[in-house]
């Protein structure tokens, strides 16, 4: 029994004097270079488009929803349409991190996108930060390191990596 239970990917609960119920193992999935290079991109992506549309912005007059062409003009300037940019990077690199890990993997290391905000906003863009954001910084930073610990793509015994990409159906079948 404790064969067939190693081989589904379950273990023997060690509370229990018998071995039922079973207890998940503890999963573990290594990520390879270029997808810690995904992850890095996640995490400077968005918060330098973010810095580069608050530069830009701050270069123009305010702009308000009623002037349209206001608001397509500013696409245009440099340091918005670097952000703009910057924001794509960012969607492409979250969806291919998504495509191979879990959401409550990835989210967290957009988390860690606002330290990197809070730096920027004080080096670059020169804003005041008070303590009190700091202090929230150095949570994020510390729950993020929680996070991290855990595998980053849940695998169920009974459907092997192999098995996920077929159970998805492609564009010809689901029309």
């Amino acid at each position: 029994m404790l064969t067939r239970c190693l081989a589904t990917g379950y273990g023997v609960n060690p509370w229990s004097p018998v071995p039922w119920p079973l207890v998940p193992k503890r999963m573990s999935h290594r990520l390879k270079p270029d997808q810690y290079l995904v992850l890095l991109a996640v995490m400077v992506c968005a918060p330098l488009g973010d810095s580069c549309l608050k530069r830009g912005m701050a270069l123009l007059p305010s702009i308000s929803l009623t002037h349209p062409g206001a608001l397509i003009a500013a696409v245009f300037t440099p340091w918005i349409a670097l952000g703009i940019a910057l924001l794509i990077c960012f969607f492409a690199s979250y969806l291919t991190a998504l495509s191979w890990a879990d959401l409550t993997f990835v989210l967290p290391a957009t988390a860690f996108g606002n330290v990197v905000i809070e730096l920027i906003s004080y080096f670059w863009l020169h804003e005041h930060v008070s303590w009190q954001r700091w202090v929230g910084v150095f949570l994020i930073t510390a729950a993020v390191g929680f996070v991290a610990q855990g595998p980053s793509l849940t695998t169920h015994p009974d459907q092997l990596p192999d098995q996920r990409q077929a159970a998805i159906p492609s564009a010809t079948e689901a029309l």
